[in-house]
């Protein structure tokens, strides 16, 4: 892959991880409006999981404008995967809501892709 090329494909890699970023942040906003007060409160521990499983696309978005090749087309696999594995998991918590679904769909969509394009992005000689 010519450089102008492997700069293309960090770049779309990167941009992915934003998109897949705004969506969980925005599905977290409206199920705050679909919560009764009192309903749902995390612990402590489960509030950190979540922030550390949020660092993965959201530290992503810099792996893949920053690191090399080899490092970047790895890391993309390994946090798509983890990340579309995740969010599918979330989906037999309890009945998701519509929106919920929604959002997860584009989610998994998402980081999938991210896991396939990094999977089938070679370097050609050049």
């Amino acid at each position: 892959m010519v450089k102008g090329t492997q700069e293309a494909m960090a770049a779309r890699l990167s941009t992915l991880w934003i998109f897949a970023t705004l969506n969980y942040l925005y599905c977290d906003v409206v199920m705050l409006f679909d919560q009764t007060p009192g309903s749902f409160e995390p612990s402590r521990g489960a509030l950190l999981g979540a922030a550390m499983l949020m660092e993965i696309p959201i530290g992503m978005v810099l792996v893949s404008r920053m690191s090399s090749h080899r490092v970047n087309r790895w890391s993309n696999i390994i946090a798509g995967i983890t990340m579309t594995l995740a969010q599918a998991l979330t989906l037999f918590v309890a009945t998701p809501a519509p929106y919920y679904v929604l959002f997860s769909a584009i989610e998994i969509s998402c980081t999938a892709f991210v896991a396939w394009s990094a999977w089938k992005w070679r370097l050609q000689p050049a």
